[in-house]
């Protein structure tokens, strides 16, 4: 990509909005390795503008929140059931090593296969690769020197923060949204803060980012681990994702919930077919 990029004659700051907004990469490792996947992200990028409104990026009334209960409603329809304000202490294995259901206190819900995030798999089934900083800010006017398509002051935003302009290894991501999308107050509005801790002072490398956002009303920092799965789960059924990354434009789940679904069925998902093709056939 670096060779497409020389060819063209681009500034390395041109480089860079291409390779970390556009294309969407964390870090520099893809300027040494065939252009042909950083192109389609670049065209994936350009299709996806102005498909719904002025930005590429879509976001859920009501929050990320939105999903579980669409997902919810769904699942009661093919006679899914929802077990709430269940604690989940443990899974069952038969003498296979096969796991035969999930166990809360005294009861076991059986189940064929799991599916679940590290943390409720145990450790022996992912791997620590690293630590990831979140601040949660909670904001009482839009990020300084955005705007929206219209000119007014932008109600949702993505900034990215190349990791070479802050001589780090790995880019600092920024996403605003607010009331707009029924997430917080009245003219209120929350930005996260998110990025790789390279450093033992997490903080300190996210404060660049820290300062562009304006007078912060209240922060909340968390650090946890980034643990991705050991094994692809077909041998116990336990099929584990790996934790969230600190990208703020979800493309990294996105690609693990096809692959997920490629790992349990053993074919690709195919979401060119809609219900009314299904029923055609």
């Amino acid at each position: 990509m670096a060779q497409v990029y020389e060819k063209f004659g681009l500034q390395e700051a041109t480089v860079d909005f291409i390779g970390h907004a556009v294309a969407l990469h964390p870090n520099d490792d893809y300027l040494n390795k065939a252009c042909g996947p950083t192109i389609q992200k670049c065209k994936l990028y350009l299709n996806s503008l102005m498909q719904y409104g002025g930005s590429p990026f879509i976001y859920p009334i009501y929050g990320l929140g939105g999903l579980p209960e669409g997902f919810s409603r769904l699942s009661a329809i093919h006679r899914g059931t929802y077990m709430l304000n269940k604690p989940v202490d443990g899974l069952e294995f038969d003498d296979a090593g096969k796991v035969i259901g999930v166990r809360s206190g005294d009861e076991v819900a059986k189940a064929p296969l799991v599916i679940c995030d590290p943390s409720y798999a145990g450790p022996a089934k992912s791997a620590v690769k690293g630590k990831i900083i979140r601040a949660i800010c909670i904001l009482g006017a839009p990020i300084p020197n955005t705007k929206s398509t219209e000119g007014a002051p932008a109600t949702s935003c993505q900034i990215i923060l190349p990791q070479k302009q802050l001589k780090r290894k790995n880019d600092i991501y920024i996403m605003m949204i607010s009331w707009a999308h029924c997430i917080a107050a009245k003219d209120k509005y929350v930005a996260i803060v998110s990025t790789v801790v390279e450093t033992a002072n997490p903080e300190q490398e996210i404060e660049p980012a820290i300062k562009l956002l304006g007078p912060v009303l209240e922060k909340f920092v968390q650090v946890s681990e980034y643990r991705e799965p050991t094994d692809d789960g077909t041998k116990d059924q336990v099929f584990v994702t790996a934790s969230y990354d600190p990208t703020s434009h979800f493309e990294d789940a996105s690609k693990e919930v096809l692959q997920m679904w490629k790992r349990i069925t053993g074919s690709d998902l195919d979401l060119t077919i809609t219900e009314q093709d299904q029923e055609d056939q």
